[in-house]
């Protein structure tokens, strides 16, 4: 069923405008890289780089770790795209801030999207620096992307929305290669503030195993527009009450690119080997 998102007029001018920089490049994968995740895009050969601020109804960043380009060319044999910063609902209000560029993307062609972010963990064997592949998401904000948006395509089909087929492929690649990669479901927190402790222990009861602020409502988006997804977390602290510390943005930036190595040498191996 096709779905028109409340921002399709803005898609097509950006998707338009998207076509224009890259030439005659073609990305079947889309990437959108998280906090302190931006050095993953040094995988990428022949890169054509466009920053936001080219590209009409791009957002406007203000946080930290987050570089705002777009990041176009090869790695092994796949032609990939990746967009080096979000939004976050907790900067607008909205859920629909990546609306925009994961239309656009759609639209030039992708057909697999990977979501990168960085999370804490709930789980005592994902500690700091651990990468983990998310299986499936909780929201419980009261926002969607998708809010606004008319007709009955709006109504999309949750079940596997983080694919089963693509998540088998990298869990084989990083035995491969011997990385640890432990699988669990993501809790959306709005955000800015970091979630209580007792945010924490009620999300464990729900079957959180991870936790952030970001990635559901691009997977959202995503799956509304027929897009393949998979998502990673790095995981940067365990959650509020577990790991005896406090929490900040800074630790978080720097655990985060302490531990990309890890997760850069499953996608670029995962491209390399794809077939």
């Amino acid at each position: 069923m096709t779905i028109r998102l409340k921002a399709d007029a803005a898609i097509e001018i950006a998707a338009a405008k998207l076509r224009e920089r890259l030439g005659g490049f073609h990305p079947e994968f889309g990437m959108i890289l998280g906090s302190g995740l931006s050095e993953l895009a040094n995988a990428v050969t022949e890169p054509i780089v466009v920053p936001y601020d080219a590209i009409p109804g791009f957002p406007r960043l203000s946080v930290g770790g987050h570089m705002a380009r777009i990041v176009a060319g090869r790695i092994g044999q796949r032609r990939v795209i990746m967009l080096q910063g979000r939004v976050h609902a907790y900067e607008t209000g909205e859920a629909d801030g990546m609306a925009v560029p994961v239309g656009a993307l759609a639209r030039i062609g992708i057909t697999n999207l990977i979501v990168t972010n960085a999370a804490g963990s709930l789980r005592e064997e994902a500690g700091p620096g651990a990468v983990v592949m998310l299986s499936d998401h909780i929201n419980l904000t009261g926002r969607n992307p998708l809010v606004g948006t008319v007709g009955d395509g709006r109504f999309v089909d949750m079940v596997d929305a983080y694919d089963p087929e693509l998540r088998a492929k990298f869990a084989a690649v990083a035995v491969a290669r011997g990385i640890p990669l432990l699988q669990g479901v993501y809790m959306w927190f709005v955000g800015p503030s970091f979630e209580t402790p007792a945010e924490i222990r009620a999300a464990r009861v729900l079957g959180a195993d991870f936790v952030g602020m970001s990635t559901v409502p691009e997977v959202i988006v995503a799956r509304a527009l027929g897009l393949k997804v998979a998502a990673f977390s790095l995981i940067t602290n365990l959650a509020a009450g577990m790991g005896g510390s406090h929490l900040s943005h800074a630790r978080t930036l720097a655990r985060a690119a302490a531990g990309a190595a890890a997760l850069r040498d499953i996608l670029t191996a995962f491209m390399e080997d794809a077939a």
